[in-house]
């Protein structure tokens, strides 16, 4: 199987399906945005020792590549028969999103990104798991999404924020408090 194919010279790929479409198309922009947080967790998870942590990010990262598949599908052509996103991985998130919360300081200001690498690309993945949302939710104005795949991304930046400052916690990192006066 050779990895070129050159069906997409002239701008156009194939969604699952068959369907052609540009690929500067909002529903490339949203699968391309989750390929890229998909590959920060990656580089953040080679970062990382804790073997929670590291599991937790090998959990999510298979989770978003079934993301990417649903964004990937045109749902009207689409025979393929696709995994889902459920509620528990959500849940999943928010079980770790509170343990983290248990053990940290409680946070009294918005805090300046990084500290320490692994706490750096932490926020980086957070920043695009936000964008790969904004797509998402632009993309759902168009064409039915599955509700749940909006939601597990915002709740995805939500538990990254949280294991920044976990990650930051365990590293004795310090967390730099915003300071607008600081200039």
């Amino acid at each position: 199987m050779k990895i070129y194919t050159k069906t997409g010279d002239k701008g156009e790929t194939s969604l699952i399906g068959g369907t052609r479409v540009p690929k500067h198309h909002i529903r490339i922009d949203a699968y391309g945005t989750v390929d890229e947080l998909n590959s920060y967790i990656g580089l953040l998870r080679d970062q990382l020792g804790d073997k929670h942590q590291v599991a937790m990010l090998i959990q999510i990262q298979n989770i978003l590549f079934t993301i990417g598949s649903q964004l990937a599908a045109d749902s009207g052509k689409s025979k393929m028969q696709l995994p889902d996103i459920t509620e528990t991985d959500i849940l999943i998130l928010e079980k770790e999103i509170d343990a983290m919360n248990e053990v940290l300081p409680p946070l009294k200001n918005f805090i300046l990104p990084g500290g320490h690498p692994a706490v750096s690309t932490c926020h980086i993945a957070r920043c695009v798991c936000r964008r790969a949302e904004r797509c998402a939710s632009h993309l759902s104005e168009q064409t039915i999404l599955e509700p749940l795949l909006i939601q597990y991304l915002n709740r995805l930046s939500d538990y990254l924020f949280m294991l920044a400052r976990k990650v930051a916690f365990d590293h004795m990192a310090t967390e730099l408090p915003w300071n607008p006066f600081n200039r």
